[in-house]
């Protein structure tokens, strides 16, 4: 697994001693809440099985990255995967005690230019939850234009579906 080194960040495989580190920041419910994927509450296991279900990734489907900053060491988490779309996806969450500082941008804009020269890809999509106006203008910053489509996502936290602006980036 590669390792993206961004101006602040570096993306690299999730390792199991991130586990405690995984759930201090993702057993936040504002967060879950605005997942497809993630639960609310956040627990070790939830973390345990996470990593397992990266290392069991096949890299040319899909690769995850943990968010790590220079300083204050795990951020978040990225994802680049095949999904039901005809091209891959994208999704990305930051710590709370992050938001706000550019992280998820430069993360992403990492990824892309990882996904485009080294993964070969052309064209990813992505999408967030109406109720999510800020992860939007992350993808956007990141060169991601909206579709026009709105389709429901099942949200784990929500339990439920939740209207997503789906948005695609073209190398």
């Amino acid at each position: 697994m590669p390792v993206i080194e961004t101006r602040r960040l570096a993306l690299r495989a999730p390792r199991p001693e991130d586990a405690p580190r995984l759930v201090a920041l993702a057993n936040d419910p504002d967060i879950a809440r605005m997942t497809l994927r993630m639960p609310s509450p956040y627990s070790v296991a939830h973390a345990e099985e996470f990593l397992a279900n990266v290392a069991a990734q096949d890299p040319r489907s899909g690769s995850t990255f943990m968010i790590e900053h220079e300083d204050q060491g795990p951020v978040g988490v990225i994802g680049l995967f095949n999904d039901a779309d005809p091209v891959p996806e994208t999704g990305y969450w930051i710590g709370r005690p992050y938001w706000g500082r550019g992280y998820a941008t430069e993360a992403l804009q990492g990824a892309l230019s990882w996904a485009r020269s080294r993964w070969r890809k052309r064209a990813l999509v992505a999408g967030h939850f109406i109720d999510n106006p800020a992860s939007g203008r992350v993808l956007e910053k990141a060169g991601f234009l909206y579709t026009g489509e709105v389709r429901p996502g099942l949200s784990r936290a929500r339990g439920g579906p939740v209207e997503t602006r789906r948005m695609v980036w073209l190398a």
